[in-house]
């Protein structure tokens, strides 16, 4: 019998191990209401998983203690509700949420409990996370000198990222930020790449998987889908368990990149679930709870003293509102934000990325010195331009009225250029000689008015 094998088998026998419980606390279920429910008779501690046994059904329904309601628990499944009643039996597991890791994850496409959707059979390992755990301590993070390639010129030329930064991408709806994250997962220069699709359409899991990654990004992927039409609690686990995974693979020395669609969907979940056990809403509808969830899911990204994470997140921005509560917070507790608006990509602007409204708070950091300077320029040319457009546009500004306008728009096709990109890569050096060259045309010698002794 070879190594691998004698492994594969020792790693069935001890999650049976993990799994078996020899002394078990029991309950049952007194109230249901929406999508909590009252269990009497165990004791147990918030985030405990738990297990309901209805009647008439084979299979057991995982559930996650989420409250308390005098003695009694209040307990959210991880399931359907179908066969739940009253006095239907509770196991409690005396345990949290756990995510089986290891290399057997790669290539592989689970839910948002970490169990796998693919038909590729069961994930073996003998290694679990806790779904939620703690960010790395802030003086055990190694700082961050090394870009990240991403392939996209407008973030590597004039928004550099650096490994085990952490990015927001906002943007409305249809405005192309998952094609973004598609394009980043497929061409980024990291080790390991986890996607975390939370509450997304299940029209667009095989798409992404196909279309997005392809199969040499697969390989070197994890994709954990939590579609939209799962509970709440799932959605939830659904980004525990994508950083969760992204986290084993940096304790191995890796360089990760974890890209999230979407962070607003993910808040949008526990708002469910807040409202559902009573919690009073508090900024357009959320709950305390969402704005204290969202720097401990963000803050476990980043560097520590192994590996790296990269965190790419998405914020669906409600009625293109960049100030609205979700993106607000988002943008307080990210490293840096890449604008998506939907003017540019009404003129076909593709990535339709508003460089003046964006900005990565490390590149200063990673990047050379002639490298700022000449994103620099090309900023300053763009706010010039983005200035004075209105009156170019409507041909009232004459050519020789400011020196500074005639330049930008000299500049500017080679600019647009630069930006627009379709889906092919660009490598980073490319990027960084292609910005070195953005400069205007020379500006043609008038020939000399004829003396009159010249005549």
């Amino acid at each position: 019998m070879s190594v691998e094998s004698l492994n594969v088998d020792l790693g069935r026998y001890i999650q049976q191990v993990r799994c078996c419980q020899p002394l078990r606390a029991e309950g049952s279920v007194t109230e249901v209401v929406g999508l909590t429910i009252e269990v009497r008779g165990i004791r147990a501690q918030i985030g405990e998983l738990c297990y309901l046994l209805p009647q008439g059904r084979a299979d057991r329904v995982p559930a996650e203690v989420v409250g308390f309601r005098h003695d009694c628990a209040l307990v959210m499944p991880l399931g359907d509700l179908e066969g739940i009643q009253p006095g239907t039996r509770v196991l409690s597991t005396r345990s949290t949420f756990r995510v089986p890791v290891g290399e057997g994850l790669l290539g592989r496409v689970v839910d948002g409990l970490g169990r796998p959707l693919d038909g590729g059979g069961p994930i073996l390992s003998a290694t679990s996370y806790p779904a939620t755990n703690a960010a790395p301590h802030p003086l055990k993070r190694t700082p961050i000198r090394e870009p990240l390639v991403t392939g996209v010129r407008a973030i590597d030329g004039l928004l550099t990222i650096g490994k085990g930064q952490r990015i927001g991408i906002f943007a409305g709806s249809g405005v192309g930020k998952s094609t973004l994250m598609g394009a980043i997962a497929r061409n980024a220069r990291s080790d390991v790449s986890v996607v975390g699709l939370i509450g997304e359409r299940g029209r667009e899991v095989q798409e992404f998987i196909d279309r997005d990654l392809g199969p040499e990004g697969m390989k070197r992927s994890v994709v954990v889908a939590s579609t939209s039409d799962q509970p709440a609690l799932v959605r939830l686990k659904g980004a525990w368990v994508a950083t969760a995974i992204a986290e084993y693979f940096r304790d191995q020395g890796l360089d990760v990149t974890l890209l999230m669609d979407s962070v607003t969907r993910f808040a949008m979940a526990q708002r469910e679930i807040g409202l559902a056990i009573g919690e009073p809403p508090a900024r357009k509808g959320y709950t305390p709870s969402v704005f204290a969830m969202l720097p401990k899911l963000l803050e476990r990204a980043g560097t520590s003293e192994r590996g790296s994470i990269t965190g790419f997140y998405t914020v669906l921005v409600e009625g293109d509102d960049f100030n609205e509560p979700i993106s607000d917070a988002a943008r307080s507790i990210l490293d840096g934000h890449v604008m998506l608006t939907r003017e540019l990509a009404a003129e076909n602007h593709y990535p339709a990325i508003d460089v003046l409204q964006s900005i990565s708070r490390l590149m200063t950091t990673v990047a050379e010195r002639e490298h700022q300077e000449r994103a620099g320029y090309v900023k300053e040319m763009l706010a010039v331009y983005t200035k004075a457009r209105d009156l170019i546009n409507i041909g009232a500004y004459q050519p020789g009225s400011s020196a500074e306008i005639d330049e930008a728009i000299a500049v500017m096709p080679a600019i647009l250029g630069f930006l627009r990109q379709d889906t092919a890569a660009s490598g980073f050096n490319e990027t960084v000689d292609w910005l070195s060259k953005l400069q205007p045309p020379p500006t043609p010698v008038m020939p000399a008015a004829p003396t009159r002794a010249g005549r």
